[in-house]
């Protein structure tokens, strides 16, 4: 039987337990797939910790995967066994087999590896939201962004380099600095030796940012909002602190008539023409070289605990994979 890591409590990285799972055949507009490589993303500390919690208990953890086409049920057109597919945003991916909804699958061009593809999906569509939906990066654009060096801020680093925007990052350490400041980050701030909303005044000319990215949460509120020119965004996507909390509307017209959301990626790729959109844009872009992906950190899928551990600690940068089956 096929194995996989489920929670069947809420709790710390010991919550997960790889066991073996029941895989059935593909039932109409499913396929079965078998995973090379699952991506490691916060969320799935979320879903772990009960932060988020899941529909039912014991689940399986994880949210982006790639892999290949076993068998597809009744009334599937989107894709046919033997291709290679990638998705993200779908519980379940810590497995070696499983069921995903076919129309939720996208097929791999041949220049984008399994691997590549487990450490990119969630990611880089995420970052494909933020820069080009949720607000439209460009040129005149200067930004804040926080976790500059993490698995998220170095693709979008890159990217917002690549449209030109003026990138204010902010990491924990010198050595994220230095990686920072490599990918393109125009102004790189360690929030553990300075003050970062004292430092965005000053390159700013005391104007503020057009918006800023942060996926912090608790830590990070509100001085993210003292970041912002008025009618600046904020744009509040993690909570790798701690969630934000409660807040009174009214502090966003006290600082400036501010703009504030939090978006989430289903939302961006609920159809299946979004999806495939948000897919080829960021195909594209790494094909073209615009954005490298950095996999810095490779576990076996039975070490997942570890790698939570890791990721906790903010021991890790870049993307972070799983091998579950790879040379299959």
């Amino acid at each position: 039987m096929p194995h996989a890591i489920r929670v069947h409590n809420y709790g710390g990285p010991e919550a997960m337990v790889w066991e073996a799972v029941n895989v059935p055949a593909p039932g109409p507009g499913q396929a079965k797939i078998r995973h090379h490589y699952a991506g490691l993303n916060f969320i799935d500390t979320y879903h772990r910790s009960g932060l988020y919690p899941q529909p039912e208990l014991p689940f399986v953890l994880g949210a982006e995967g790639a892999g290949v086409v076993l068998e597809v049920g009744p009334d599937v057109t989107e894709v046919t066994p033997g291709d290679r597919v990638a998705y993200a945003s779908i519980i379940g991916a810590y497995a070696e087999e499983r069921l995903v909804a076919a129309n939720r699958l996208v097929k791999l061009p041949d220049e984008i590896d399994s691997k590549l593809a487990a450490a990119t999906m969630l990611k880089g569509m995420t970052v494909q939201y933020l820069l080009r939906q949720t607000y439209n990066v460009g040129r005149d654009t200067v930004m804040l962004l926080h976790a500059a060096a993490g698995g998220i801020g170095t693709i979008a680093t890159q990217w917002a380099s690549h449209l030109g925007a003026t990138i204010i990052g902010t990491v924990g350490s010198e050595e994220k600095a230095e990686i920072a400041k490599a990918l393109g980050c125009t102004h790189v701030i360690n929030y553990r030796t300075e003050n970062f909303v004292e430092r965005v005044k000053e390159i700013t000319g005391g104007q503020g940012v057009d918006v800023v990215y942060d996926s912090i949460g608790k830590d990070t509120f509100p001085a993210s909002l003292d970041c912002l020119r008025p009618l600046g965004l904020w744009v509040t996507f993690g909570n790798a602190s701690g969630p934000v909390p409660p807040m009174e509307i009214s502090i966003l017209a006290q600082k400036g008539s501010l703009f504030a959301t939090r978006p989430l990626l289903n939302a961006y790729i609920a159809k299946r023409e979004s999806l495939l959109e948000s897919a080829h844009d960021l195909f594209d872009v790494i094909d073209k070289g615009h954005v490298k992906i950095e996999i810095n950190q490779t576990y076996p899928i039975t070490e997942a605990a570890q790698a939570h551990r890791d990721l906790e600690a903010r021991k890790t940068s870049g993307s972070t994979v799983f091998e579950i089956s790879p040379n299959s």
